[in-house]
């Protein structure tokens, strides 16, 4: 059934909802341990208690909050040990991306990867932590469609925003060289270019592993510091 104002279907809605609330939280709207109220947030998007359950039950499947009965749901804290095994099976998995149902890019997607790699420059001269893990969102999301593999882009999506809050929570700690970051990214985004104007798919593929490796080495490091 669609909805009358917007012409999206329930289904469309509710996903929109989780999309959404998950994003709140990779940009620690909502920061570890924060509960949210089931209450007001269907209030907030017009929609009734028992599909805003069903939105909340899948973000704690998805390990993004947790559900204390006669309590309430809380989010869950970014914790670089419990999540360590989560980021290094993302590592292995994206290596796949390159051999399992390769997508060859087309003319408007190198536009679009062009527009995201001029966002990581601007970002070198007034990024924050905010902007820059909202582009590395929309960066994520531009390249899993390089794989057709549904199963493969499921997994990638769940483990990538499981771990995503590790890297703002030590940047607004002021634990990270945020300059060095955005550069590290800006020139993983030029050889990817690189590599699809040349038509590697694995070797695109190879650079994103590499890249999301150097990262988690880089946070364990900062961590044990």
């Amino acid at each position: 059934m669609a909805d009358a104002d917007s012409g999206l279907t329930v289904k469309d809605r509710h996903a929109a909802v989780y999309a959404e609330l998950r994003q709140r939280i990779c940009l620690l709207d909502y920061p570890p341990r924060a509960q949210l109220s089931e209450i007001a947030l269907a209030g907030e998007f017009g929609t009734s208690r028992t599909p805003m359950r069903r939105v909340l039950a899948r973000l704690e499947e998805e390990g993004l909050v947790q559900s204390v009965h006669g309590v309430g749901t809380f989010v869950t804290d970014a914790d670089i040990t419990e999540l360590e095994q989560a980021y290094r099976l993302r590592v292995e998995l994206t290596g796949l991306t390159g051999q399992l149902d390769p997508v060859t890019p087309d003319t408007v997607f190198l536009m679009e990867l062009q527009r995201l790699i001029t966002r990581a420059a601007q970002m070198i001269v007034s990024g924050t932590p905010r902007s820059f893990t909202e582009l590395d969102m929309d960066v994520f999301q531009a390249l899993l469609h390089l794989t057709a593999n549904e199963p493969l882009r499921r997994v990638l999506e769940r483990l990538y925003y499981q771990t995503k809050r590790l890297w703002l929570v030590k940047a607004i700690k002021a634990e990270l060289d945020l300059q060095e970051e955005y550069g590290i990214f800006l020139h993983e985004l030029q050889a990817i270019r690189i590599a699809l104007e040349s038509g590697d798919l694995m070797a695109v593929a190879q650079i994103q592993r590499a890249h999301i490796s150097m990262s988690f080495n880089r946070l364990r490091k900062q961590s044990a510091i």
